[in-house]
């Protein structure tokens, strides 16, 4: 127990020092910095002018960057496209370069405290052996354990809100609206991350976008199965002239009938997941309550 909360306890430390290092520089650094330039002599040295940089972005970034690099360079292209998508798909502001590095720097920091629990610790040579496999496959499935749950989280948010969100564009185009502002309408309407996603695609359409290259990419930085569906609808709708009120109409009972089933699934499911805890934890103690007595009566005739 006391390894799992120094581990949780490492793993947030390192995603506030890579936040720290890699993220942005805001508003007020960036004019600070743009004044302290203007104010500079032209004069000075430059080791001088080097000093003047602050320790964090003198040497610590210059290193951790280093250590992304050398630890992407070993990584396949596959994993790290795989990553680049999983970034993208889980709403995720951090890029690919801080991303590896904070693989990196957790798989590092793992393997020093599996190091330094082999040299420190007596125990046998099984044993040593055995933890430094475990912090070794903890430090590598982290950060990607941490990036899917994300993605999921969001994938889940999104399924949940994608029907009402649905039946609200199909009660404002069957209205008289047209789609875009329908669609406007019902991101206005609505909160999470589908409505941040029908945002950013109304946002490309009135930059000159087609809405058909929007919403393909609207379909790739989310990656659900149902938004899917009714985007290949809409588009099929547009190439061959079908109406579009009839279309969503289809789309969202066929939503709303998914939603049901994912319902009436869960439901079917619970009592399967109770079972365990019922069996590890309410039946014990039951026989705790109810043969208590009855033990303590036997021992104190006995």
């Amino acid at each position: 127990m006391l390894t799992i909360l120094i581990a949780v306890a490492v793993f947030g430390a390192v995603v506030l020092l890579v936040n720290a290092l890699l993220g942005k520089p805001s508003a007020s650094t960036i004019e600070s910095r743009i004044t302290d330039f203007r104010q500079r002599n032209v004069e000075l040295a430059p080791d001088e002018v080097d000093l003047e940089v602050p320790f964090a972005q003198r040497v610590l970034r210059p290193g951790i960057e280093g250590i992304s690099h050398a630890f992407g360079s070993v990584l396949p292209a596959s994993v790290l496209a795989n990553i680049q998508t999983q970034l993208m798909m889980a709403g995720n502001r951090m890029t690919l370069n801080s991303f590896v590095t904070f693989w990196a720097i957790c798989l590092v920091v793992f393997v020093g405290m599996a190091l330094m629990i082999i040299v420190a610790a007596p125990m046998p040579l099984v044993q040593k052996a055995g933890i430094s496999v475990f912090f070794l496959a903890f430090g590598w499935m982290l950060p990607r354990t941490w990036l899917k749950g994300q993605l999921k989280a969001r994938q889940k948010a999104v399924i949940k809100a994608l029907p009402d969100s649905l039946d609200l564009v199909t009660t404002c185009v069957e209205a008289g609206l047209g789609l875009d502002a329908a669609l406007s309408r019902a991101a206005a309407k609505t909160e999470g991350p589908f409505a941040e996603e029908l945002q950013r695609m109304l946002r490309d359409v009135a930059m000159g976008k087609l809405r058909r290259d929007a919403l393909t990419e609207l379909h790739q930085r989310v990656g659900v199965d149902e938004l899917t569906n009714f985007i290949n609808s809409i588009i099929q709708a547009e190439q061959l002239g079908v109406g579009i009120a009839q279309v969503l109409r289809v789309q969202s009972d066929q939503l709303r009938t998914k939603r049901r089933q994912r319902a009436e699934k869960a439901a079917h499911e619970a009592p399967i997941k109770m079972l365990f805890p019922l069996v590890l934890f309410i039946f014990p103690a039951f026989l705790i309550v109810i043969l208590g007595p009855a033990l303590i009566r036997i021992a104190t005739n006995f």
